[in-house]
């Protein structure tokens, strides 16, 4: 895997999420919380060459990418994103031998206090909203290994949660709905897998915004407009009711962006995985 190939990936999951429908996020059908696409557009543009550098560790990774990001978007869209795909970019580009996810467990394993350096540094320039303590106090300097941080923000924080649990999510939800599509691009699968993970669990984006209660009443609202969305027959009438769905969330101001993020990652993951065993003859 070359990193100009990472790069163009990475880019591409960015851009096919953002074609696609997803209820309380931003996408093309609807902007949302003083955010359009055009700002996740050029942020993702600018962290895909600071993502993929060559020689650069995890923690670098994320810093370079998020630092190019909030100065191509001017505000902070892309962080969770960057926090997930940046391990997946550094496993896809490491020359050992085995899986991407067996690649990302050894880079896992192999985080250090200067990732952990980098990553905060990172999180307290993109500021999150209701950010609080999780993944540590990025407020001072780390005394933990990257690993050791997520895994303090683990019970709180799905994207920590992926760094202690080897991207659980992402292989075996996110992957398991995208295994056997021929484009995993394409706006209706990655829709697809955004819902997956919206009536998977409490969105922890919401959940630190505006508290657990909040992000269990999403999950169950998510849980009924999907299950009424499945008894409608037109295409037409199924994607209205998501709109609605949307409108209602974005109403009030709240993002299942850390759905977002997953899929995304997911996204990334399958192509990246996808596009190694093909360059070696055995896709």
């Amino acid at each position: 895997m070359t990193p100009e190939r990472a790069a163009a990936l990475f880019e591409r999951a960015c851009r096919s999420e953002l074609q696609t429908l997803k209820p309380g996020n931003v996408h093309v059908h609807a902007a949302g919380h003083d955010m359009d696409v055009a700002h996740f557009e050029r942020a993702a543009a600018a962290a895909a060459p600071a993502l993929t550098t060559p020689g650069l560790g995890i923690g670098a990774r994320i810093e370079g990418a998020v630092s190019a990001s909030l100065a191509a978007a001017g505000c902070n869209t892309n962080l969770g994103i960057v926090l997930l795909c940046a391990p997946l970019v550094h496993a896809a580009l490491s020359p050992s031998p085995g899986t991407l996810r067996a690649r990302l467990n050894a880079a896992l394993e192999t985080l250090t206090i200067e990732d952990a350096a980098c990553a905060f540094r990172a999180i307290a320039a993109a500021k999150p909203g209701g950010l609080g303590t999780a993944r540590a106090d990025v407020r001072f300097p780390a005394a933990v290994d990257l690993k050791a941080a997520m895994a303090e923000a683990a019970p709180r924080d799905r994207i920590a949660f992926q760094y202690v649990h080897g991207f659980q999510d992402v292989f075996e939800i996110g992957g398991a709905r995208l295994q056997g599509c021929a484009d995993p691009f394409a706006p209706e699968v990655v829709q697809a897998v955004y819902l997956d993970f919206l009536t998977a669990f409490p969105d922890s984006h919401i959940a630190r915004k505006f508290g657990a209660d909040t992000a269990e009443a999403v999950l169950e609202e998510a849980r009924e407009t999907i299950r009424i969305r499945t008894s409608f027959t037109r295409s037409e009438t199924r994607h209205i009711s998501l709109l609605i769905f949307d409108a209602f969330l974005k109403k009030r101001g709240l993002n299942p962006g850390t759905s977002a993020d997953l899929t995304v990652a997911s996204v990334l993951a399958h192509a990246l995985e996808r596009d190694g065993l093909e360059r070696d003859g055995l896709g």
